[in-house]
């Protein structure tokens, strides 16, 4: 197993998939506090910006989430 910290793989995914949703942090990597993740990155120095994003959930109702972006 690799020593990589959970900030790091959300960087990584960010850069790969062009961002990252609590939902894929948690399913992907088991991180449960994505906007910590996201606080400490940008303590770092990393220009991070999260946009709301509106989906339809199973039940048909209308729910907004955050995907956050590196700049």
């Amino acid at each position: 197993m690799d020593n990589i910290t959970q900030e790091e793989r959300v960087l990584r995914h960010m850069k790969q998939f062009d961002g990252i949703t609590s939902w894929e942090a948690f399913c992907d990597y088991g991180i449960t506090r994505l906007s910590a993740k996201i606080f400490n990155l940008r303590e770092r120095g990393y220009k991070i910006e999260g946009e709301w994003v509106e989906k339809t959930n199973r039940f048909g109702e209308l729910v907004r989430f955050k995907k956050y972006k590196l700049v």
